[in-house]
């Protein structure tokens, strides 16, 4: 048997994608990126590759694959398990990540002691100790303390040894293990400090196998950096089976959860929740939290749909048109893209003969959500128009987009954004297919 001597190893890589090399680059060759490159120091290599012991798994044909619907743990949450596909899948690795303060630890507690209820679950942190883990818990929801089988099912551990982590996964076979979080992390085996690339990649690598190997669902909790990209490695988000992100504007109550990566579900799935100071709740109606109550006869306001995955929510926009003192009129835009509605604001001037190229124009997507669906462009011309001509339109629904022409032109999921509209009561909607142009759309408000 042929032994080596024992070295280290040393690594140069980037921080932004993970692509490494021998030697340090100022430019990353995979990303662009500059001085993204730091020296990972790996563990000493002992035996040659001749004398490992080898896995039996040779390759095998397709059909002789065997396959079948992946078993599935309930969250206790119908928001979470319609945005992961119907539940957490066995063996699955889900990586939650999102801004610093925003709910993550909480929801993934909560989120534990809703399946401690029938499943025994690991919660590893390496940010808080297990008395600070049961403070929370008791703070949050106190009531589920009181069950001594959910108390019993839940085991909490604060280290940030993942290899330690491994061994009690694979000791105490958990239905459900929680890590928070991957930057915490760390190991002997890898180099530099935790949160390192080294580190983060080496950890994921260990709590993925172990997932794949015992059939244990895993859930990691991901920071991210100040571009609102998952710290760490790129790699992670190609490594995991799930990335959701959990978002929302710090004073205010709302969370989405969003799923931008999903092996085995759909991807683009939302799901809203409140974060209240008895925890995180999720919202049942959520077309009742986007929808605020119109006042009944007020100009400005319009009510559109927009499209969050495969479900339909109803949304408010608002829009205040006066005249201007200043020689270049101010366009001011809270929740939608500020160069759209300068495009459509130049559509109403050019086509509807509306004079908003001399008065400052305020547009506002009532209840702080932030959106970028196109079939918004109808409603943000008729609440500009509801404004310049003091005409209230709070019974009114508009879904299209509107082209440089004038033009109204169809879009995605017309038939559920409309299904919602009548489900709310709405009776008068306007559409594509109701209106060619948004020229017929102000001469028919104009005959009203």
């Amino acid at each position: 048997m042929l032994i080596m001597a024992k070295r280290q190893k040393v690594s140069f890589v980037c921080q932004e994608c993970g692509y490494d090399t021998s030697s340090w680059l100022g430019k990353c060759p995979e990303c662009g990126s500059w001085q993204s490159f730091k020296e990972v120091k790996l563990a000493p290599l002992g035996e040659s590759v001749s004398s490992r012991q080898k896995v039996n798994n040779p390759p095998q044909s397709l059909s002789a694959v065997q396959s079948g619907d992946k078993h599935r743990i309930s969250s206790g949450f119908s928001e979470f398990d319609t945005v992961v596909g119907g539940g957490i899948v066995t063996g699955g690795v889900m990586l939650v990540a999102g801004d610093p303060g925003i709910g993550k630890s909480t929801l993934l507690l909560e989120l534990a002691l809703n399946v401690a209820n029938k499943h025994t679950v690991l919660y590893a942190s390496g940010e808080e100790s297990s008395e600070q883990i049961k403070l929370r818990a008791e703070r949050l929801k106190g009531s589920y303390l009181k069950t001594p089988k959910q108390s019993e099912n839940l085991k909490v551990y604060s280290i940030t040894d993942v290899d330690e982590v491994a061994r009690t996964i694979e000791e105490s076979k958990p239905s459900l293990v929680i890590v928070d979080s991957i930057q915490t992390m760390q190991s002997d085996n890898a180099g530099g400090l935790s949160g390192s690339v080294g580190q983060v990649r080496y950890s994921a690598l260990i709590l993925i196998s172990a997932a794949k190997s015992l059939n244990i669902p895993v859930v990691i909790v991901g920071h991210v950096t100040k571009e609102g990209m998952v710290a760490g490695p790129m790699v992670l988000s190609h490594m995991v089976d799930t990335v959701l992100f959990l978002e929302g504007e710090k004073f205010t109550k709302m969370r989405l959860l969003r799923s931008l990566k999903n092996r085995f579900g759909p991807v683009d799935e939302v799901g809203v929740f409140l974060m209240e100071e008895a925890g995180m709740h999720e919202v049942t109606s959520p077309e009742q939290l986007f929808l605020e109550t119109q006042q009944e006869g007020v100009s400005g306001s319009i009510i559109t749909s927009t499209l969050e995955g495969s479900r339909a929510f109803l949304v408010e926009l608002q829009a205040l048109v006066i005249s201007t003192k200043y020689p270049m009129p101010r366009r001011v835009v809270s929740g939608l893209d500020g160069k759209r509605v300068e495009l459509l604001l130049a559509v109403l001037t050019k086509h509807c003969h509306l004079p908003v190229d001399s008065s400052d124009v305020f547009v506002n997507v009532a209840g702080g959500m932030k959106l970028s669906d196109p079939a918004l462009d109808l409603g943000v011309c008729l609440a500009v128009y509801s404004s310049v001509k003091n005409i209230p339109l709070s019974k009114i629904v508009g879904i299209g987009e509107v082209g440089l022409l004038g033009e109204l032109r169809s879009v995605a999921g017309i038939e559920k954004r409309v299904k919602e509209a009548k489900k709310m009561g709405y009776t008068t909607i306007i559409t594509p297919q109701t209106h060619t142009s948004l020229q017929d759309v102000i001469k028919s408000m104009n005959k009203k």
